[in-house]
């Protein structure tokens, strides 16, 4: 079975839109520092990298599910472009309500990419920037990172680690990271 790193979108792999706002063009998509640098890592480190994010946008008709795909498609080659690679993205476009099995923190995202890609939730990671990406997580039996601004203190979160940057939670995951243990002959 594989291990995967789910990532949120907004707010982890690139810069959020302004309050109430949604990231809906190409144009408006910026990648955060130290991601490149943070999925090459988990590339090198054996773990299927995958985005996991709500973009109720298409909902509210403010885009279409082909152009969030689009979007989507072009993240990835830019980020493969610098070395990081993405091996799928998962996507809710739907409203808040009726409530349905895809949408953080419901963890239908996770349990179909684990279908799909043969994955073992109880060696992943869920890594997001609010609470409801943590629950998604905890919701999936997998360990969770919570990103927070450098000077946002989040002691009350049930994240397992709590970082300022998708880099810094890399960095904090590789010391919890188990490794196949090697027998010698002696």
């Amino acid at each position: 079975m594989n291990r995967a790193v789910f990532l949120d979108r907004d707010g982890v792999i690139n810069r959020k839109a302004p309050e109430g706002g949604y990231i809906t063009r190409w144009e408006d998509f910026h990648v955060l520092p130290g991601v490149f640098e943070s999925i090459a890592i988990l590339n090198q480190a054996g773990f299927c990298v995958i985005v996991a994010t709500n973009q109720r946008c298409v909902a509210k008709s403010l885009v279409s599910a082909a152009e969030v795909a689009k979007l989507h498609e072009k993240m990835t080659d830019f980020l493969a472009q610098h070395g990081a690679r993405v091996d799928a993205v998962y996507c809710c476009p739907h409203e808040l309500t009726p409530v349905c099995r895809c949408r953080k923190p419901a963890p239908g995202m996770l349990l179909d990419a684990a279908r799909d890609h043969n994955i073992d939730l109880n060696v992943s990671w869920m890594v997001g920037d609010s609470d409801i990406d943590v629950l998604t997580g905890k919701n999936a039996r997998c360990k969770t990172a919570l990103l927070t601004a450098a000077d946002v203190q989040a002691s009350e979160s049930s994240a397992d680690i709590i970082a300022h940057s998708l880099l810094d939670a890399i960095q904090k995951m590789v010391g919890r990271i188990s490794k196949p243990s090697v027998m010698t002959r002696g």
